[in-house]
């Protein structure tokens, strides 16, 4: 563990892993997790920055999908902000929970389970349920408020949003707060962190934009003003005189978009276009052009997801669109967004 002096003392201790940070201390923490079969022991780093004022407890954590990796450089990038030396209460940053997936740039665990899938886990069950057991006792267990970062799977994109239980006053509060073009409503899926922390009645957040194995500049900045935004938001930093919070559309479900048919997909349609019911979204053909089919928009709303991959089977997702009737100013929503992390004010 190294451990970096910010302030004077003040209240309670952080305890992670046996490891005590004290108010006004920075430290990381390897926090022990199960080792490989050919007997390296593995570690999941922790940091945690506890002010040395009391305040609300953050956690922020990135890869539970191990090839999701444009949250490891939000993180990263987060914790190199001289303001956060400045907070109020404790930041508890995880920039890669599935550590095994992250070694082998796989979604999954070796046991080819879903982490996001395993919560609450269990201290004798799965390799999964066992990581699952960990992060849950040790980190979230820890925190007042969660914001997990993710992106979309291998070979797909995601424009920057927010998928939030908004049901729950205090998640729809900093799910605002993050201030993304879009927010989606979505039930809490069995064995889905979130689902665990209701339980626990500690709100969180995803917030999903990118693509897997790559980093997206725009995505990555948008993260670290969005969490700079929530934290704004509870007290842990001081308010913005500058800064403008974006109105999200809030969307209330969203559909997949799937081929109809195997073939070559061609798409011309950007992350946040705006779509009316039966509206054209690309074609599929053969690879002599003989056949052709129609991809069409199945309802109206705003493309928040599509592949990249230009080769398709029957079934496979194409795009994934949030369901709205009210999006005659959602371009002038993004356009104001982009501008703002354009700008990089925080």
């Amino acid at each position: 563990m190294k451990s970096r002096k910010i302030n004077g003392a003040g209240y309670k201790p952080v305890e992670i892993g046996g490891v005590c940070v004290k108010p006004g201390n920075r430290a990381v923490i390897n926090l022990r997790i199960p080792s490989l079969y050919t007997h390296p022991s593995l570690t999941m780093p922790v940091q945690v920055v506890h002010g040395k004022t009391d305040g609300p407890r953050l956690f922020v954590s990135a890869a539970i999908h191990g090839d999701e990796i444009n949250g490891v450089e939000i993180i990263r990038r987060l914790l190199k902000l001289e303001l956060i030396s400045k907070i109020k209460g404790t930041l508890i940053a995880v920039p890669v929970v599935n550590v095994y997936g992250f070694i082998n740039q796989s979604r999954y665990l070796p046991d080819r389970r879903d982490l996001n899938r395993s919560f609450p886990g269990s201290k004798s069950g799965s390799l999964a349920a066992r990581l699952a057991h960990i992060f849950l006792n040790e980190i979230a267990s820890n925190a007042t408020h969660g914001i997990d970062l993710h992106t979309a799977a291998f070979h797909r994109d995601n424009l920057p949003h927010v998928r939030a239980f908004l049901d729950d006053e205090e998640t729809r509060r900093i799910a605002h707060a993050f201030s993304t073009p879009v927010i989606l409503n979505t039930s809490l899926t069995e064995g889905s962190l979130r689902k665990s922390l209701k339980g626990m009645n500690i709100p969180v957040i995803v917030y999903e934009a990118g693509e897997a194995l790559r980093f997206n500049e725009f995505a990555i900045c948008a993260g670290v003003n969005g969490i700079v935004s929530v934290m704004r938001e509870l007290g842990m930093l001081p308010e913005s005189k500058s800064c403008q919070m974006t109105k999200p559309l809030i969307a209330k479900s969203s559909v997949w978009v799937r081929a109809e048919h195997s073939g070559i997909f061609r798409n011309s349609i950007p992350l946040g276009a705006v779509m009316k019911k039966g509206q054209v979204l690309g074609v599929i053909t053969d690879q002599f052009g003989v056949y052709q089919e129609t991809v069409r928009s199945s309802i109206s709303g705003i493309v928040i997801g599509r592949t990249n991959m230009p080769l398709v089977h029957e079934g496979e997702a194409l795009f994934h669109i949030a369901r709205s009737g009210k999006t005659s100013s959602f371009v002038n929503t993004l356009e104001v967004f982009q501008q703002e992390i354009a700008s990089g004010e925080r």
